[in-house]
């Protein structure tokens, strides 16, 4: 009697494998059908949103906001990265900086009374965003680019530089 139950239960067990997988190996069928349809309407949202940016590239901006996000300590890469940002403003932007046409600010997140505009942009941590204003509308963008030139201050200042003169329609 033992073995009968010993049997049937290892029975039982490879009938719940074999179905198991079967359902396992539909569901892995049809979920990479729907990544297909996903990723074939990805491309598709990709390039409205491309044009839909083209048009707006058109349009200089009336402002920018260039906003340096980070906690109380900082790492170098950190530090660089809002000093390099600055200092392109400053340098290469002085008139546009005086006047306010860019405004740069620079946020510690940890901070209380900066929670407002940590909503707003929705930081999460060390980060550098961009907000081109355009007719009181806001277009935010985290720059994740400047973390790869952290090292090259020149090729820092060269590629904020031509961001920030396609913003202003330079």
């Amino acid at each position: 009697m033992n073995k009968k139950i010993v049997i049937f239960t290892s029975l039982t067990l490879i009938l719940i494998l074999l179905f198991g997988f079967k359902s396992l190996s539909n569901k892995e069928v049809k979920s990479s059908s729907a990544l297909s349809s996903a990723q074939s309407i990805s491309v598709e949202q990709q390039k409205e949103n491309s044009s839909s940016l083209a048009s707006q590239e058109i349009v200089p901006a009336d402002k920018i906001e260039v906003v340096h996000f980070h906690g109380t300590h900082q790492c170098f890469s950190c530090i660089t990265v809002g000093k390099y940002a600055l200092q392109t403003i400053k340098d290469k932007f002085s008139e546009e900086y005086d006047s306010g046409k860019i405004l740069f600010k620079d946020i510690n997140i940890e901070l209380p009374e900066n929670k407002e505009i940590v909503i707003k942009y929705q930081a999460r941590g060390s980060s550098l965003f961009v907000n081109a204003i355009r007719t009181d509308k806001n277009d935010i963008e985290e720059d994740i680019t400047v973390w790869q030139l952290v090292r090259d201050q020149e090729k820092f200042t060269d590629y904020f530089e031509n961001k920030l003169k396609t913003l202003l329609g330079q």
